[in-house]
């Protein structure tokens, strides 16, 4: 039998390890994570970021004149500061041709004087109206077409950064949130201004126009509103438009598109804005009611403003309507000095006046007289075969005077009319009249006269050009009595006397006698040098007709006897 003690379980020895708790092991953990990421930064150095760009850092110059604008960030702009002055200061500009005054008040044109022009009180021409302003703000304010601003960019105080040849400025302001900024380039002998603006919300780019109002060009000229137009040179329908101030008394008109350039003009002179980067163009026009410097009250004058984009650059034409210096600058501005629907006879007829002043008298008054001789000399053969028909109609009078005695006391509807009006035309046939010949050298020098006018009205060339006692032959005469009207009517009457008439009714010849009253009545408000151009003609016509007078004395045939009447014929 076995033993009892060796049946007995043995007990189990003790192990001999040291096992770790979950919560040692825990702690454990969060220690060696606590050491590497305190040990970490000693041992390995982050490279170094690149640097930031400043906040004051002055924006990118714009690109010079026909070259591409530089492509956009592919990353939005920093966030700008606070960027403006502490006072106002105005910035001038003096070249050989302007002298400009700006303000940090805006950024703002506080005048623009062109300094080879007067107005007509004899001071350097302004183009900025100094009455609209105080309205409607200086110009190169902002118009926001959509989206403005909530502060005043037009009255905030910008920094000043001016070119050290003190030929340009740029202007900069900002908020913190919205960035305005302006620059102008000059040029020491041109007419040609750089300017481009931009305005910024954040990272985004606002569209705005520029804007000149209140009126723009010869503030001392009578009825403003009719001769200041915005314009612009639509390349797709390859014509230049223009709009009169009028036309937007109802509110602002806009027109947009691929112009080759777009602006304003008065009579004499342009600011035209061309696109640099050929971008479209947005032009409005405004009518703004100013009072006038000769009416002394409110009337309409034009406002314009110019772009469309957040980033506007242009090179702008501000000047005088000199077809030289437009047609250098480009070809398509010489639209705009317009010649009319007469321009095939007002061009080379400038053209012959330029020459004449440049060769021979060095005076465009003179210059009219020797070029209107020269047309009527031209003109001779015509006239004396007008003199002649006329005289024909003089001596076949008496005939007509006889078939009209057998046809008196008809009606126009009576059927013998028509027979009345056939034995005229027979008349007519027989003797080789033509009853519309003596009115042909007045129907001839119609075109002279309206390429005259316009001659007269649109070239620069003619402001101001002074002969003998007219100060300026584009416009009346400035005396109390103005001699070369009446001067002009007293030869008119002269010449009317010397013409044969084709009538012998003393009641048409009293009533061709009033002729000269009224052509003194027409020409007394008109341009000087256009009474000037037909008070030579007449002169001329004078001389031609007094010579016409003695040549036909001699030679002129008896004038035929009326018919008989037949016996027994009522």
């Amino acid at each position: 039998m076995p033993d009892s003690s060796d049946s007995a379980p043995q007990p189990t020895p003790p192990k001999d390890t040291k096992e770790l708790s979950m919560e040692i092991r825990l702690l454990i953990a969060f220690i060696l994570m606590g050491a590497v990421l305190f040990l970490t930064p000693y041992f390995y150095k982050p490279a170094t970021p690149p640097p930031q760009a400043s906040k004051s850092a002055p924006a990118a110059k714009p690109p010079a004149p026909g070259q591409p604008a530089a492509a956009a960030p592919a990353d939005p702009p920093p966030p700008v500061g606070q960027i403006g002055a502490g006072k106002e200061e105005t910035f001038a500009v003096d070249t050989q041709l302007f002298r400009v005054v700006l303000s940090n008040r805006g950024a703002l044109v506080r005048s623009w004087v062109l300094k080879k022009y007067r107005d007509d009180s004899g001071k350097e021409l302004d183009l900025v109206n100094p009455a609209g302003p105080a309205k409607f703000g200086f110009p190169f304010g902002l118009v926001f077409p959509n989206q403005k601003p909530a502060v005043n960019l037009d009255g905030s105080l910008y920094a000043v950064e001016a070119a050290p040849d003190g030929l340009g400025v740029t202007y900069r302001f900002a908020d913190g949130n919205v960035l305005c900024e302006k620059s102008f380039r000059f040029r020491k002998d041109s007419y040609l201004v750089e300017i481009s603006s931009e305005v910024r919300q954040g990272a985004v780019q606002i569209p705005h126009l520029l804007a000149w109002r209140g009126g723009f060009g010869d503030p001392t000229i009578e009825n403003p509103g009719t001769v200041q137009r915005t314009i612009y040179f639509d390349v797709t329908a390859n014509k230049l438009v223009a709009t009169e101030a009028t036309a937007a008394e109802k509110g602002p008109l806009t027109h947009g598109g691929s112009f080759s350039f777009a602006g304003a003009e008065d009579q004499y002179f342009a600011a035209l804005f061309l696109p640099t980067n050929g971008s479209s163009v947005e032009l409005r026009t405004f009518d703004d009611p100013v009072v006038g410097a000769v009416s002394k009250k409110e009337e309409p004058h034009l406002g314009f403003a110019v772009g469309g984009a957040g980033l506007n650059r242009y090179s702008a034409y501000v000047g005088p309507k000199d077809i030289d210096i437009l047609r250098k600058i480009d070809p398509k501005l010489e639209q705009v000095v317009d010649f009319g629907w007469f321009w095939f006879l007002a061009k080379p007829l400038f053209a012959s006046l330029n020459w004449t002043n440049d060769k021979v008298v060095h005076n465009y008054g003179w210059s009219i007289v020797l070029v209107t001789v020269v047309i009527n000399f031209l003109l001779l053969p015509l006239k004396l075969s007008s003199l002649r028909s006329a005289k024909k109609m003089q001596t076949v009078q008496p005939e007509i005077a006889a078939i009209n005695a057998r046809y008196k006391g008809l009606g126009l509807r009576d059927p013998r009319k028509a027979e009345q009006n056939q034995e005229v035309m027979d008349l007519y046939k027989k003797h080789g009249v033509s009853p519309l010949g003596g009115c042909m050298p007045m129907v001839v020098q119609i075109p002279f006269f309206f390429a005259f006018y316009k001659v007269l009205s649109v070239v620069i060339e003619m402001r101001g050009a002074q002969w003998l006692w007219v100060t300026d032959l584009s416009r009346p005469e400035t005396l109390a009595i103005r001699v070369l009207p009446i001067t002009m009517m007293a030869t008119q009457f002269i010449l009317q006397k010397m013409t044969p008439t084709p009538t012998t009714d003393p009641t048409q010849a009293r009533v061709m006698l009033l002729m000269p009253l009224m052509f003194g009545f027409m020409f007394y408000g008109v341009q000087s040098g256009l009474v000037l151009y037909w008070l030579t003609g007449n002169v001329v016509g004078i001389a031609q007709q007094w010579w016409f007078n003695r040549a036909a004395a001699g030679s002129a045939p008896p004038a035929p006897k009326p018919a008989q009447k037949k016996k027994g014929s009522r």
